[in-house]
């Protein structure tokens, strides 16, 4: 649907900023604006601001700004069409004509969405009934009570041919709106048209607004030749353009909830009950293309949930070949397996949401489920065999459309070959040495064998392969000095690092970053508890008087003044005892805007990755605790080679500040 400029600004005319903000958020007047508690996160005192004569709001705990189409967008997790027609219900605002075409198209659509909704509410009351007894009985045996039935309006269709079509016509439904649907069947070989669904549980299928398009039908017999149906495609329903749960799921994930994708009804449905609201399942058919844009709307990271058996493996290596030409910067997947022989409603059942956690949180990214199985049950002792393998990593890399991407996938796949084949000295995590010739080990070394489940994922050691010889515990069961000196392990250092300490006194010389930085100075991981109150105290304080200085000194002394004033004197003296070198001069009071810049988002990445591979070496530690193997083994040996080359690639920030006067060092 399209919307005039004149159309919108007459919706603006009509409602304030204030209006349309204040049914969501308790506002008080403060000067021309009017200031409240952000809707977007928890907090205590009020960075929200609303001003009605320059149609806008402004979210200084998150740097979300926008009008009155963005706002409704951003609470209620709709699209911009959904969100002009909403205000324009409440601004009593018709929507502007569309054209004869298009206003029959909307009319019949419209005429047929009402039916669906007249036989969502039969199959309902059918299950309600003494009739729906069996079909209440299966729900139970599947541990879906009647308030879960309720919620996801589940119905039951009953075994005769003609009930649902009687009862629609009862209602003035027409034979011809019941077969344009799909609740019929019917046809020029068919003298009279009967029911599609009989003798079936009931699950309506609805669209982003919530309108129910489709059901799905669950047999209660064991001899129908169909144990789930589903509509047929009609105008409403394309079932490879939507997604079971997608109303409630878009909401959900709009409120912070992860994007899950399991394969069936009852999976969503279980899924859901145990925590994971924004839990949706593809329609009877492989992921498609249009689901994929459809997650990808809600999340930049869906997670797959597949079933631990060979078919759970291949339906993740059929996702993972659709998305790989579809990746763009920040859009990806992510995998999560069952254990064999489970699906999330077995598990739910089972282990609740403990159980379903502990699958999630062991999810692993697209390229290593591409390279999980492309190394799995192979042999790799020639250099023709290792040519194979570094040939079809390629052409994956290659299937790649976007060039940034592209590019990284190249690079991590050549890192990881790199990794598996070149030649040093390894020690045996059994003891003693042993040396690689040029393109490393015997054959023994680079053939994990079949028998021994080489590259299957398991979700109980976070997605790493397992085997037998996964009982025996060598010596990297215990963490690293390293990882035991990390705030993953103890929870806090005596000091914090140099890096959190240039990051705060960023913020503190250079304010100003808080104004388009804010959300990513909030989201970053502090582990060291001084660092983290320090940073809060700096988030407030600026939320607290905006800082609108023009002048960077002035904003800096008052924000260290407001610090003060807030009991942070010791924590502040105690930042800049850790700052032991004079090096990086972005971070210093006088600095260049562009060295500032250039120098917090070195930092920033710095900081990231490092606690990625922190995280990522405790998981590599456990796995080779649990099963000695090569994969595993060059693992670790990866991320502490990439820990080590951090301690180089920090020093690089030391290069910045040409433009404060000092000149570039070699790096």
């Amino acid at each position: 649907m399209r919307f005039t400029p004149q159309f919108l600004e007459e919706l603006k005319a009509r409602l304030l900023v204030s209006e349309v903000v204040g049914r969501r958020v308790k506002l008080k007047k403060a000067g021309r604006e009017f200031k409240g508690l952000s809707p977007f996160q928890q907090e205590k005192t009020p960075s929200f601001t609303v001003n009605d004569q320059k149609q806008f709001y402004h979210d200084f705990s998150t740097g979300k700004h926008g009008n009155i189409f963005d706002f409704v967008m951003e609470t209620e997790g709709v699209s911009f069409p959904e969100a002009v027609e909403r205000l324009a219900s409440m601004a009593g605002l018709s929507l502007p004509a569309v054209t004869p075409d298009a206003a029959r198209f909307e009319a019949r659509r419209k005429t047929l969405h009402d039916v669906m909704e007249l036989a969502a509410k039969f199959f309902a009351d059918t299950l309600a009934s003494r009739n729906g007894a069996k079909a209440r009985g299966y729900l139970a045996d599947r541990a879906i009570t009647p308030a879960t039935q309720l919620q996801f309006r589940l119905g039951y269709a009953p075994p005769d041919r003609f009930a649902l079509k009687e009862n629609l016509g009862n209602q003035g439904i027409s034979v011809e709106d019941m077969i344009e649907t799909g609740l019929l069947i019917g046809g020029d070989d068919i003298p009279v048209p009967y029911d599609r669904f009989r003798d079936r549980v009931m699950f309506p299928i609805t669209d982003a607004r919530g309108r129910v398009i489709a059901f799905g039908g669950r047999a209660l017999e064991k001899d129908v030749p169909a144990k789930y149906l589903n509509s047929p495609e009609t105008p409403l329903f394309h079932k490879g353009d939507n997604l079971y749960n997608i109303a409630t799921a878009r909401q959900a994930a709009h409120d912070g909830s992860p994007i899950v994708v399991v394969e069936g009804y009852v999976d969503v449905i279980a899924m859901v009950g145990v925590g994971y609201p924004a839990s949706v399942a593809p329609l009877g058919t492989a992921l498609t293309e249009n689901q994929l844009t459809l997650l990808w709307k809600m999340a930049d990271e869906p997670i797959l949930c597949f079933d631990g058996d060979r078919a759970g493996q291949k339906a993740a290596w059929r996702a993972a070949d659709l998305a790989l030409p579809h990746l763009a910067p920040g859009k990806s997947l992510r995998f999560a397996i069952l254990p064999e022989g489970q699906d999330p409603d077995d598990l739910a059942r089972s282990g609740g949401r403990a159980a379903i956690e502990d699958v999630i949180a062991a999810s692993r990214g697209l390229a290593d489920m591409i390279w999980a199985r492309e190394i799995e049950g192979g042999n790799f002792a020639t250099p023709e065999r290792r040519a194979a393998l570094e040939k079809r990593i390629g052409e994956i890399a290659n299937s790649v459309r976007d060039e940034v991407v592209r590019r990284y996938y190249r690079q991590d796949f050549s890192e990881r070959l790199s990794r598996m084949f070149a030649p040093e000295v390894v020690r045996s995590p059994y003891g003693g040495g042993q040396g690689r010739g040029a393109y490393g080990e015997s054959p023994r070394r680079f053939a994990p064998r079949a028998g021994q489940n080489a590259g299957r994922f398991d979700p109980r050691s976070g997605g790493r392969p397992q085997g037998p010889g996964a009982a025996l515990r060598g010596p990297y069961q215990a963490a690293s000095s390293q990882l035991a000196a990390s705030p993953l392990l103890r929870g806090q250092r005596s000091a914090m690092s140099r890096r959190e300490a240039l990051i705060l006194q960023c913020l503190i010389n250079h304010p100003w970053l808080l104004h388009d930085h804010l959300e990513e100075a909030a989201a970053l991981e502090l582990p060291h508890q001084e660092a983290h109150r320090l940073r809060a105290g700096i988030i407030a304080a600026f939320a607290a008087d905006h800082h609108h200085s023009p002048d960077v000194a002035e904003q800096s002394e008052k924000l260290r003044a407001d610090l003060v004033k807030a009991g942070f004197s010791k924590e502040l003296q105690r930042l800049e005892g850790v700052i032991t070198t004079p090096a990086v001069w972005g971070a210093k009071a006088g600095a260049a805007r562009e060295d500032v810049l250039s120098t917090w988002h070195q930092l920033v990445s710095l900081h990231r990755q490092y606690h990625s591979l922190l995280r990522e070496l405790k998981d590599a530690e456990l796995a080779l605790g649990e099963d000695a193997s090569e994969a595993n083994l060059a693992w670790l040996k990866d991320i502490k080679a990439r820990l080590s080359e951090m301690d180089g690639t920090e020093a690089m920030i030391e290069g910045f500040g040409e433009l404060s006067g000092r000149l570039r060092g070699s790096v």
